[in-house]
């Protein structure tokens, strides 16, 4: 599996109805300006003591996102060096979402 997905690649899989589990690693100030929907937030820092949180979504996979893409790309790959490997990366993070795929979302 892919482990990055694009901005488009996403849009697309939510145009079709199958958007993926998300998993926003941000701290919680940054969801206060932007958000994707449905979005189940787990801070990068607590990722550690948290893993048991990524254990539903083992099979299924999920697609983890930050503001440009580093922080939550960091925690794709400690969690499959915990042995979790159906994780993604959003390239880009929210910030490419927000200036390619949805204009009306707040960028800072």
């Amino acid at each position: 599996m892919n482990s990055q997905c694009t901005v488009r690649e996403l849009k697309q899989l939510i145009d079709s109805g199958n958007t993926p589990v998300l998993i926003d690693v941000r701290e919680a100030a940054e969801l206060e300006i932007c958000a994707l929907p449905g979005a189940v937030h787990i801070p990068l820092n607590e990722i550690p003591n948290r893993l048991d949180d990524f254990e539903p979504y083992r099979e299924t996979g999920a697609l983890i996102y930050c503001h440009h893409g580093m922080r939550s790309e960091m925690a794709r790959q400690f969690l499959e060096q915990n042995g979790l490997m159906s994780f993604r990366n959003l390239e880009g993070g929210i910030h490419l979402w927000a200036t390619e795929v949805d204009p009306e979302m707040a960028i800072y």
